[in-house]
């Protein structure tokens, strides 16, 4: 055991290695006792057990191996305590013994990466949709209750209960711990990536607050999705995945600028967008794209690069986005990539043709209470001196926009198309 460091720096060892291995601590002990709360409990256990014992020895050399037999030597007490218990995981133990365990990944050998399991459990289909996201920062991010509530703005007692009922729908519907065989991978797979992208998105444009960005969740987004390349590094659509965030969090520092404000991409300063991130999300194109029909992900990754790689906003190459928003829609079709898609021809041939694909989306329910439905309108009709309407629409948009940076933006834009008031020479 190594005598690394003691005291405080101890403690911010531990928080250190708990962020790196609880996925890994987690997905293994599931895997071996088949029970999620049990899992949660012992390694919980297992961390208390490490701020007592390494600020004395040291933190070990293998911590991950260390914080692993610890658990199981917790969980095998606790089952030899409680029979009942112990006969209730037998019966959940015969489905993950069915899968064979993962074979050792890392550093840690002693510790088997049985991380891949765990995604596809926390994205099961027959959990509700809005706690697979929860689930998968509770389990494999290692997220608490509190900042999983954090991240999906509700009250934590609110998160907690909808944690609880989602870990007593995997055990009373037997879900199991287990990555989908090949046939049914294809199935699967885009109910994890989702998952993902939902993070990210939500960190990368917030629903609602004071701020544009929340970059600690578009963060640990793109780390689970690290996470999930290194696990799956066949699989094109997660190197597609990774590429998008990579390339859409490298202007992440050009987005806001110093009071907080929305910058637009034809106003950010590309010298502050990240270039080695960059660097990083295309070289995962040219493997997303061939090899077989392009995903969704790899086609939005090429999207991002086209971005990513331009000068300036008018020298973006238009005509191929253009092209890759229409085999994105042949992808997957919907009203969002619809409305992106219609944004990018206002580019290449003009605001008019732009405007007239947009108005063939205004009877979209889902772009019902999408502010950058109306904002997209407002500002093309903007573009074509249409001032009237396009107040109406800014107001629309400002109407429906959930954070404050936005809301700011689109006061200024208003400002700039509504007639002057006569009794303050200012806009409304």
């Amino acid at each position: 055991m190594t005598e690394r460091t003691t005291g405080t720096g101890t403690d911010e060892a531990v928080e250190s290695v708990f962020r790196e291995e609880h996925g890994r601590l987690l997905a293994s002990l599931v895997h071996r006792f088949g029970d999620l709360d049990l899992a949660e409990e012992v390694a919980a256990e297992a961390i208390e057990a490490a701020l007592v014992h390494w600020p004395e020895r040291g933190v070990p050399d293998r911590p991950g191996a260390w914080l692993l037999t610890t658990a199981r030597r917790k969980a095998v007490d606790r089952l030899r305590r409680d029979q009942a218990y112990a006969a209730r995981l037998a019966v959940l133990q015969v489905e993950a013994d069915r899968t064979p365990p993962a074979p050792p990944a890392g550093e840690d050998a002693d510790l088997p990466d049985e991380r891949l399991q765990l995604f596809f459990t926390c994205a099961h289909p027959a959990l509700p949709a809005e706690v697979r996201g929860a689930l998968t920062l509770r389990c494999l991010a290692g997220l608490t209750t509190p900042q999983v509530a954090r991240a999906f703005l509700v009250p934590p007692a609110t998160m907690a209960q909808r944690i609880v009922r989602a870990k007593k729908k995997i055990r009373e519907a037997r879900i199991p711990f287990r990555v989908p065989g090949a046939g049914e991978l294809p199935a699967r797979l885009p109910g994890v990536l989702q998952v993902l992208y939902s993070i990210f998105t939500e960190g990368y444009a917030a629903s609602v607050g004071p701020r544009l960005q929340r970059l600690d969740l578009a963060e640990e987004a793109l780390r689970l999705a690290r996470i999930l390349r290194r696990l799956l590094p066949a699989e094109r659509e997660v190197a597609g995945l990774l590429g998008l965030m990579l390339l859409v969090h490298a202007r992440r520092d050009a987005r806001t600028g110093p009071d907080g404000g929305l910058v637009l991409l034809e106003d950010q300063d590309r010298g502050l967008w990240d270039r080695t991130m960059i660097e990083e999300g295309l070289a995962l194109v040219p493997f997303a794209l061939t090899g077989g029909p392009p995903g969704p992900y790899g086609v939005q990754a090429a999207i991002a690069a086209l971005h990513d790689e331009a000068a300036d906003l008018w020298t973006t190459d238009w005509p191929q986005i253009v092209a890759l928003y229409g085999v994105l829609l042949i992808l997957a079709p919907s009203p969002v990539v619809a409305l992106n898609h219609a944004a990018a021809v206002a580019m290449r041939d003009g605001p008019e043709a732009g405007l007239a694909l947009l108005e063939n989306l205004a009877g979209e329910e889902r772009l019902r209470g999408h502010h950058p439905y109306p904002m997209a309108r407002a500002d093309l009709l903007q573009r074509l001196g249409r001032f009237p309407e396009a107040a109406a629409a800014y107001r629309e948009a400002l109407a429906l926009a959930g954070t404050e940076p936005e809301r700011a933006h689109l006061r200024r834009r208003l400002s700039a198309v509504e007639p002057a008031s006569p009794d303050t020479g200012t806009g409304a």
